[in-house]
């Protein structure tokens, strides 16, 4: 086979990395391993597994792991092969202890005890603890912060470890699983206190050869949004302190780029504990070069003895602190220790939150990815001047007013569905009483600790700031992601026409819009980041933050899978992170892991959580496959299986109840779903625990399923069909035409493309599935009279014409229908058509317009009349009308 190149999706770095790559149908056997080299041939040593299989059991996606290289080369190329070689060099090894899970990588020995208050007991660097105690602490507040101050009640909780699980143990890469909940930590009763709350997850990744350990924490709020307030969650480690006061030495990043500098350059706070420079008295420049650079300094007999015999005059400082209050600015202050005042020192806009606690012997390089993205968070040192510190990496700095996850508004009286629905008439809301809760939601962080034999240079920080920030990823090219036939329709940017490239551009000019809005219009934050916004307001020239169901936008109308696909077709990096941070945030932040809504997301909304349209098209695993195909994420992994009987989630809400004129409770032996957002959902949660672990239960169910779709009388028109949950089929007798323009625009297009593609023609081929879905796609668009005669009626709620093209289209390549392929074209181009429908992508002058003046606090840009779902679905029709029907455009 052709080996595989594979390119850095930034630049290279001496890091470990985890990447998927794709493979067509049957050309990596069951058995065969894989190989990996340097473009000009030299064998680098790799650790490969399998994460996903086609139907014939050959290989669909395949992870693979390096260890750090020290020179990484430009590009890789990565072969399978029945016979792989094994790993030579550094390997990672997993064993046990009376103490717990010891892995050592070959340049750090760890420590995990397999229960109690600890996340790591030590870490051993050339047979010296450089790293005691890491443990996870945070702070439960009974009552918000006070507007005005006041007294609140506050008490600190541990992460209690409960299970320890080895996910890998090698050779190249280990991977630790631990889970637990935060609770006290003795069992003695506080009156008033907390119990055991905040369930998380934390898995600590490892490589051979390498100093660093990657921590991925994930954490559900479990709460009762009226009495529960977190106040503070963190990593804490302990650091020994052995140098003399002068030999330690302290670290904290400050923000990346800046004149004079690399863009991803980071500069360092640069301090010591006893600090020896600016002093009236100089020790001399050896003592203070040594200082500075993090070497030891010279004896202190060498030194000027007008500095040395003063030494205890010089004052030692204990703790430092970095806290990241806003995107746009930290705070810098120090103190001799408890009971003295802080002293402040000049501070910066955005930290690359990272820091370095230790000695010229050796310490603990600590941070956190995203730290000023996901504010508020801080960085803490303290005990510096004692035998033992510690570093805190905070996810939410106990300086910023508690996590408040209260609903914001009081109801308005909207007590039932009636009112309700007058509420979503005037401000897009979907209200209902109990609902705007957030229990059960999730957040991930990721973190790093190295251990370190001695001080790092400045050189040194900035690389391991800046590999945090933008860690190492292997990517393969888009024309070879597009040669495995992976994700269904999707084909190359082509600028060959000027039909094409003006199509081209349009798709540049939203991609590069929306980044450009992230940081314009600051969507950062804990619980936001990652997100964007629904509808654009342009009386206030504002993104509607603070209107009902037009603010976040939460998967709405799919941007998750126009950002993901943009990437496939162009490798832009800038186009990975955005879709990263937005499969980070809607995986976690939208869906619920816990309560009686585990398993659905939640509608766009002011807050997150506070649509009452609790619904697996939101949750679907169509938006999270494919950050985990790329990256093997073993927590989107979990999300995923989470996912394993989806169908399930359909016996806690009826998705429709408000908009019901039939009668009807959730009944596990007729459930209502949806075949267009419902059952699309269900069908890549079934295909992708299918391909991912061989779930012979989920195969069945969605072979059943598509098989019961083409045997309705109607297909897909029927709109929506009982599900008995125990056999997993539907009911095939109800006949009816029930057409909703939301069906096709949630991964119904994309994942009935794929099955199509999967099971045409093989021994899994659900019959008349493709022709019931050929049907749906011809006459959505067809006009009344085609209706008319198909069905016997016109179909009704016919909109989103634009986004609804692509239909039309997969008919015409599939058909080899020019007329039809024609029609898509047209379709595309004309928008809805009407006045109250008209697509604003198809009207709008497709420019940046610059908004300045008294009517906007800060200087922004608009692409006017832009908004995120016909953004998102424009983007969609352009790529899929682009690879089937790209021929027939005009001009």
């Amino acid at each position: 086979m052709t080996p595989t190149p594979l390119r850095w999706l930034t630049r290279p770095r001496p890091q470990a990395t985890t990447w998927g790559v794709p493979w067509a149908r049957g050309t990596v056997g069951a058995g065969d391993g894989f190989a990996l080299a340097t473009a000009d041939g030299r064998p680098v040593p790799v650790q490969s597994w399998v994460t996903a299989r086609w139907p014939d059991g050959s290989v669909k996606w395949s992870a693979h792991a390096i260890g750090p290289q020290q020179d990484p080369a430009a590009g890789y190329t990565l072969t399978p092969t029945a016979d792989p070689a094994p790993v030579e060099g550094p390997v990672v090894r997993v064993g046990e202890s009376a103490d717990g899970v010891v892995v050592d990588t070959g340049v750090v020995r760890w420590t995990i005890p397999t229960s109690g208050p600890l996340l790591v007991g030590s870490a051993e660097r050339d047979g010296r603890t450089v790293v005691g105690p890491v443990e996870l602490v945070s702070l439960w507040q009974g009552g918000p912060t006070p507007d005005a101050g006041g007294h609140v009640e506050r008490e600190e909780l541990r992460g209690l470890v409960e299970e320890v699980v080895v996910e890998q143990s090698g050779p190249l890469r280990a991977v630790v699983r631990l889970t637990g909940r935060h609770a006290r930590p003795s069992a003695a009763a506080t009156r008033g206190g907390r119990g055991a709350w905040l369930p998380f997850t934390v898995r600590l990744v490892l490589a051979a050869g390498s100093e660093e350990l990657r921590v991925v924490h994930s954490l559900v709020w479990d709460g009762d949004a009226d009495r529960d307030f977190l106040a503070g969650l963190g990593l804490r480690a302990s650091v020994p302190m052995r140098d003399a006061l002068h030999d330690r030495h302290v670290r904290l990043a400050g923000t990346a780029g800046g004149p004079g500098r690399d863009e991803e350059a980071v500069g360092f706070l640069t301090e010591a504990v006893r600090g020896l420079t600016g002093l009236r008295r100089d020790p001399g420049e050896q003592v203070r070069r040594a200082q500075v650079e993090g070497r030891p300094c010279p004896p202190v007999q060498e030194w000027a003895p007008e500095v040395s015999r003063r030494l205890e005059l010089i004052p030692a400082w204990n703790d430092w602190t970095l806290d990241q209050t806003s995107a746009d600015g930290y705070l810098l202050r120090k103190r001799t220790g408890a009971g003295r005042s802080w002293v402040t020192i000049p501070s910066g806009r955005r930290s690359a939150g990272y820091g370095y606690l230790g000695g010229a012997g050796g310490g603990l390089g600590f941070g956190l990815r995203n730290f000023w993205q996901q504010h508020p968070t801080r960085l803490d040192v303290r005990g510096a001047a004692t035998a033992t510190a510690t570093a805190t990496v905070w996810m939410w700095s106990p300086s910023a007013p508690a996590m408040d996850l209260r609903f914001y508004h009081d109801g308005l009286g909207q007590d039932d569905f009636a009112s309700q629905l007058e509420g979503l008439e005037i401000t897009y809301e979907d209200y209902e009483p109990g609902f705007g809760d957030a229990h059960g939601i999730a957040r991930t962080s990721e973190l790093t600790l190295r251990a370190h034999a001695a001080t790092p240079t400045g050189a040194e920080l900035s690389e391991h700031a800046a590999a945090l920030g933008d860690p190492a990823l292997l990517v393969c090219p888009p024309e070879r992601l597009h040669a495995a036939g992976v994700f269904g329709d999707w084909s190359l940017v082509d600028r060959s026409t000027p039909a094409r490239a003006a199509i081209e551009d349009r798709l540049d000019l939203l991609l590069d819009y929306y980044a450009g809005q992230v940081e314009q219009r600051r969507w950062y934050g804990f619980w936001d980041f990652g997100d964007v916004m629904h509808t654009y307001d342009h009386d206030r020239h504002q993104w509607r933050y603070d209107v009902g169901g037009y603010a976040w936008d939460n998967s709405e109308l799919s941007p998750d899978l126009w950002l993901w696909y943009s990437f496939l077709r162009t490798g832009r990096a800038d186009v990975f992170r955005l879709a990263e941070a937005m499969t980070r945030h809607t995986g976690e932040v939208d869906v619920y892991h816990a309560g009686r809504w585990k398993g659905l997301g939640t509608r766009h909304n002011v807050q997150h959580w506070g649509c009452s349209a609790k619904q697996l098209r939101i949750s679907t695993a169509a938006y999270r496959r494919f950050f985990y195909y790329l990256t093997a994420d073993e927590r989107t992994g979990d999300l995923l299986d989470e996912l394993a009987e989806p169908e399930r989630t359909f016996t806690a809400i009826d998705p429709t109840r408000k908009v019901r004129t039939d009668v009807y409770t959730p009944d596990p032996s007729a459930l209502a779903v949806g075949l267009g957002t419902d059952w699309s959902a269900l069908a890549a949660a079934w295909l992708t625990r299918w391909e991912r672990h061989g779930d012979t239960r989920a195969r069945d169910r969605l072979l059943g399923t598509m098989t019961d779709i083409g045997s309705l009388p109607q297909g897909f028109l029927t709109g929506e069909a009982l599900l008995d949950l125990e056999t997993g089929r539907f009911d095939t007798s109800r006949d009816r035409v029930r057409v909703s323009h939301l069906s096709a625009v949630f991964g119904l297009v994309e994942i009935c493309s794929e099955l199509v593609a999967l099971t045409a023609g093989t021994p899994e081929e659900a019959p008349g599935f493709e022709q019931a879905w050929l049907r749906y796609c011809r006459l959505y668009l067809a006009g009344p009279e085609a209706q008319q005669e198909a069905v016997g009626a016109p179909l009704s709620g016919i909109s989103l014409i634009q986004a609804h093209s692509r239909l039309t289209a997969w008919a015409a390549a599939r058909t080899g229908d020019a007329e039809l392929a024609r029609l898509a074209w047209h379709a595309f181009d004309i928008g809805d058509g009407d006045q109250l429908n008209t697509n604003p992508l198809q009207t709008m002058p497709w420019d940046v317009v610059t908004v300045t003046g008294h009517e906007v606090a800060e200087v922004v840009q608009e692409v006017r009349p832009v908004s995120t779902n016909d953004a998102a679905q424009y983007g969609l029709a352009a790529i899929q009308n682009l690879a089937l029907v790209g021929e027939h455009l005009p001009g």
